[in-house]
């Protein structure tokens, strides 16, 4: 086996590993502010991913969120379906709280 592909799977090990620890913590601090989450982190995923979503009347109004490698080797949460930078993987509050906004937003968009 050569050193490349060893590389090449520790990386990707490592990689899933990190994301899912960042995204743990993105779902504690969602569920402070009231969404619901679904961790999308099984094998038959590519990356890890995490659903977060509205309860009760408002069932379809969600985000999905990854993590992924920005400038410099950083980590930051990104909306799947808009391919857009949310915020640092260091600041989960902050990170909560935008998604609080765009869920309220999409919820309520004459309020906004």
């Amino acid at each position: 086996m050569g050193g490349g592909r060893v590389l090449s799977r520790w990386w990707t090990w490592r990689r899933r590993r990190t994301a899912v620890r960042y995204l743990d913590v993105l779902a504690l601090a969602v569920r402070v502010r009231g969404w619901r989450c679904v961790k999308l982190y099984g094998r038959e995923f590519p990356r890890p991913l995490l659903w977060v979503y509205a309860s009760g009347v408002a069932d379809d109004v969600g985000i999905v969120v990854d993590v992924r490698v920005c400038a410099r080797g950083l980590w930051g949460y990104y909306d799947v379906r808009k391919a857009a930078y949310l915020c640092p993987c260091g600041d989960a509050r902050a990170a909560a709280e935008q998604i609080d906004l765009l869920l309220k937003g999409r919820m309520y968009p004459s309020t906004w």
